[in-house]
């Protein structure tokens, strides 16, 4: 185990619970409930894999446009749009997806939207990460693709789906996802046994104060460190209190 390839987050804290860093080449779910960070944890190791490992990034948004999302993450002092510019950094815009008609026409063939999403973005994404060699994705929120499949099988499929085509590139990702239910005690999401790893981002009470609580839930081909610790976002974007314990 110790030998794993690792991609080194490069948030302070985060890769000594992770004991070095992602195992490269996986997919990590990262879940949390508004406000938690995840947006500003997947751009930090993106940002983090530019500057710091020379590994080019690749961004898929669901939700939010280009213009709204770099003028967000500006006040962490990451010049996206720079980035971009010097072919480090691509983002793609995916939210459309959500106003695709029911049945779209490729070619002679017709098939559902469900199918078509699914098939565009994978697509865009492998394109993107050949245009600028990226080594690292993130996709932001997932939870407007999978359910678009009502039924558990197709979405498990669906999630399998993305997964296998986000390990296909080579690359390491990121995938966010809403937290449904929150405590340390709370049901598995159907995503979270489907990733390689989990990571969740919580607000809780502890005594009388609200504290910003991270866990590795799990992390395949590595030993990590699963306890509960705070964390804050300042300034400069995510820090972990690696040290530190929650109750």
């Amino acid at each position: 185990m110790s030998m794993t390839s690792r991609t080194p987050t490069g948030i302070p804290g985060l890769d000594e619970i992770l004991n070095g860093g992602i195992p490269r080449g996986r997919v990590v779910l990262v879940v949390g409930g508004p406000g938690t960070g995840k947006t500003i944890l997947a751009t930090q190791f993106l940002y983090n894999g530019i500057k710091t490992y020379g590994e080019n990034s690749v961004f898929v948004s669901l939700d939010e446009s280009k213009e709204h999302y770099y003028s967000e993450m500006t006040k962490f002092g990451w010049n996206l749009a720079q980035l971009e510019k010097e072919r480090k950094f691509t983002f793609i815009d995916a939210s459309p997806i959500r106003s695709i008609p029911g049945e779209v026409k490729v070619g002679k063939m017709t098939i559902g939207k469900r199918e078509f999403s699914m098939l565009s973005l994978i697509e865009a994404v492998k394109a993107s990460v050949k245009g600028i060699d990226a080594q690292r994705i993130a996709v932001d929120p997932i939870a407007s693709l999978v359910f678009q499949y009502p039924e558990l099988v197709q979405r498990r499929n669906a999630v399998l789906d993305l997964m296998e085509a986000m390990v296909g590139t080579g690359a390491t990702c990121m995938l966010s996802s809403e937290l449904r239910a929150v405590g340390l005690e709370r049901a598995v999401q159907l995503e979270e046994y489907l990733a390689h790893g989990v990571v969740i981002l919580q607000t809780l009470q502890v005594g009388r104060s609200l504290v910003r609580v991270i866990q590795v839930e799990k992390m395949r081909e590595t030993p990590v460190d699963m306890q509960p610790r705070p964390y804050k976002i300042s300034e400069t974007g995510i820090e972990v209190f690696s040290k530190e314990s929650v109750f």
